[in-house]
């Protein structure tokens, strides 16, 4: 018995070991998890949550509360650095120079303490800025604000100003320029990027819904686009359009997309962009020489009109014959199909004549616009000047050909490169003689001498004294183009002629008939003109400009250059005086007074000159 009294004994003793052993890793293991934990808390600053016995902590209900306690910490703190800062500038202030505005541009620090600097009437420190410190790092909106002429703005989007001389920022603020059909183009890029991202929304399953709506979208916008092309043609409801295709595109923004794809379908539309730049610049010049050889509809309805109003009202046709053919009267000629045109050359004409009663005018127009010509200087007399108007078609002048031509206008380039854009090079237009030209003598066979002024001229003086002239023998009095010379013309056959000579122009010409006559000026045009047909290979434009200037080689005589000032058909850069000074303007080029593309700046010279009351001009709606 005694025997297994110590054995139990012993195995008692064993299990208290035991026990003990267990106790004792369960205690090491748990010392390991603390000295994980405890570092843990501290770097995910947990311990902040366990506070001192004595202080008894609020817990907010809701983040916004804990967000505003912070806050109005921070403003405490700045509040009291903000009265600092006006105590030392109280102290410093006599030494501040009265005129200097000094701006206070602060994020971090209060705004009513610059008001009450303000109000004290105190100088406010340049750029004074509280730095925060680490733990009070609490990020606060502040609304835009204006601070002494400095525009503040929390904005990113927005640009900020600087108040200084030559800023930028302010002269692009204050220049700007509404853009026009902004629109329209905001749908266009709308449109360009619904189409870079539908082809990846289109592969995606789960996005059947957000690609029909992007077709349907993309569909309606190529749909107003093409019956629109401009603001003012876009349907009321576009509004709502424009918010539907944001918000589908904002939501297919953001899934990932291959960008490749995008990239492709980018440069795709790119590519169709300057395919269709090329197209419409193509079609804006095919466009603007069909507006500059072709009749304004306006004008064409007010030739119609006159000519159905000559036949109705039984117009009697009264003309001083013996003036238009009496030789000691100043006579003008004008070869004209454009009734405005005309007008506006003889009411300039007489309107700067000391005495217009000497004054006779011939207008030659074709048999198209004879009548209407003949109505509206019926209904628009001009002071006590005379005035005729000659059908050429109609006019018996034996074998000539009577088609009425106006006078040509030759383009001449001098480029100085290869880069046609380059501002060395030069462009001018020559307005010479045509066929019309060289039937005067037959046409006004009593006159001795007339003054030729083309339809596109404007005139500024009194043009009496041009029959005073002693011309030497000449037969044309022009002003010469020294610009061009004859040597400089490609299309000049090189022959017996000074390739050093001054080109003259059309425009104002004092013509002498009876000198014209002597010399048989007519005869020698046509013969050089049939030489240079018989020729072959050149255009007849080309052979007409060679045998006007064959022809009058030597039998030029040159007015000064104050007669007449040409380019305000295509030179934008004339200098206004130059203009004011010059005796006659000649609107030779493409861009005519009484088209819309005219130059607008030397427009008013032309339209002044304008009968703005006649009815016709409102029926026809003409308004050059």
């Amino acid at each position: 018995m005694k025997g297994g009294g110590v054995g139990g004994g012993g195995g008692g003793s064993g299990g208290g070991g035991k026990r003990r052993w267990k106790v004792l890793v369960i205690g090491v293991l748990v010392l390991v998890i603390l000295s994980m934990l405890v570092p843990l808390a501290f770097l995910l600053g947990l311990h902040n949550s366990f506070h001192s016995p004595g202080i008894v902590t609020v817990q907010p209900s809701s983040p916004n509360q804990f967000e505003r306690s912070r806050i109005n910490a921070t403003k405490h703190s700045q509040t009291d650095l903000s009265k600092r800062v006006d105590q030392v500038l109280q102290k410093i202030n006599p030494v501040l120079p009265k005129k200097i505005d000094i701006n206070v541009v602060s994020r971090d620090m209060n705004t009513t303490s610059i008001s009450d600097s303000k109000k004290k009437g105190l100088p406010v420190s340049p750029a004074v800025v509280a730095n925060p410190s680490p733990a009070n790092k609490t990020k606060t909106e502040v609304p835009p604000k204006v601070v002494q002429g400095a525009i503040v703005n929390a904005d990113e989007t927005q640009s900020t100003c600087q108040v200084k001389y030559g800023s930028y920022c302010l002269w692009r603020e204050e220049n700007k320029e509404p853009m026009k059909d902004a629109k329209v183009k905001h749908m266009k890029d709308l449109l360009f990027v619904a189409r870079a991202y539908y082809p990846s929304i289109a592969k995606m399953p789960s996005q059947s819904k957000l690609t029909r709506d992007m077709k349907q979208n993309i569909q309606e916008f190529e749909r107003i686009l093409s019956e629109s092309s401009a603001d003012a043609d876009l349907p009321p409801q576009v509004d709502k359009k424009f918010e539907k295709m944001d918000a589908v595109i904002s939501k297919a923004k953001s899934f990932p997309v291959d960008c490749n794809n995008v990239d492709k379908k980018l440069r795709q539309i790119l590519d169709l962009t300057e395919d269709e730049a090329s197209f419409h610049m193509k079609q804006s010049v095919f466009l603007y020489q069909l507006a500059v050889h072709t009749m304004p509809k306006s004008l064409h309805c007010l030739s119609m009109r006159l000519t159905v109003e000559y036949f109705k009202s039984g117009s009697v046709d009264v003309e001083d014959n013996e003036k238009f053919s009496d030789p000691s009267l100043l006579h003008f000629v004008i070869i004209s199909d454009n009734i405005l045109a005309s007008s506006v050359v003889i009411n300039s004409t007489v309107l700067h004549a000391r005495d217009s009663k000497n004054f006779v005018f011939h207008v030659l127009t074709d048999e198209q616009n004879y009548f209407a010509m003949k109505q509206w200087f019926i209904r628009n007399p001009c002071k006590q000047a005379a005035i005729q108007v000659l059908n050429i078609e109609k006019l018996e002048l034996d074998n000539s050909d009577r088609t009425l031509s106006l006078p040509a206008e030759f383009r001449v380039s001098f480029l100085s490169g290869a880069n046609l854009a380059s501002q060395e090079n030069r462009t001018y237009y020559l307005s010479l003689f045509t066929q019309s030209h060289y039937l005067l003598p037959k046409i006004f066979h009593k006159l001795k001498k007339v003054v030729f002024l083309d339809h596109d001229v404007v005139v500024q003086r009194d043009l009496s004294p041009l029959w005073e002239l002693n011309m030497e023998g000449k037969v044309n009095g022009a002003v010469k183009e020294c610009a061009v010379r004859l040597g400089q013309l490609k299309s000049l056959k090189r022959g017996s002629f000074d390739t050093n000579a001054c080109l003259w122009m059309s425009g104002l010409n004092v013509i002498d008939l009876a000198r014209w006559r002597e010399l048989g000026v007519s005869e020698t045009y046509q013969k050089f003109y049939k030489q240079q047909m018989n020729g072959g290979g050149i255009s007849r434009e080309a052979v007409a400009l060679q045998a006007s200037l064959l022809t009058f080689q030597d039998k030029i005589y040159a007015l000064d250059d104050k007669w007449a000032l040409s380019g305000l058909g295509y030179d934008y850069y004339i200098n206004t005086q130059t203009i004011k000074n010059a005796a006659t303007l000649h609107y030779n080029g493409n861009m005519k007074p009484w088209l819309e593309l005219g130059i607008p700046q030397y427009k008013n010279y032309w339209r002044k000159h304008l009968n703005r009351e006649d009815r016709f001009l409102s029926d026809c709606n003409v308004n050059p």
